[in-house]
């Protein structure tokens, strides 16, 4: 089972270590910084196909199409 725990009180690191070190619990550090990971895919993503002024001049002629469609009905 794992949780990811926030100490709020330096007092609870020491505990938290003496249980370590009792092996009742295991510790490690959590380097890896799980939202930087999921920008840097969509940042990859994004890079990976670029959209010309053409195509995003469409698609907002579209959506204001549609949008002036549903406020006539």
């Amino acid at each position: 089972m794992t949780f990811q725990i926030d100490i709020l009180n330096p007092k609870a690191t020491k505990l938290l270590k003496d249980l370590a070190d009792l092996n009742l619990i295991s510790m490690k550090e959590n380097t890896e910084d799980g939202f930087m990971k999921v920008v840097a895919l969509l940042r990859k993503k994004a890079s990976s196909r670029t959209i010309s002024l053409e195509e995003i001049t469409k698609e907002v002629e579209f959506v204001r199409a549609k949008r002036y469609a549903e406020k006539k009905k």
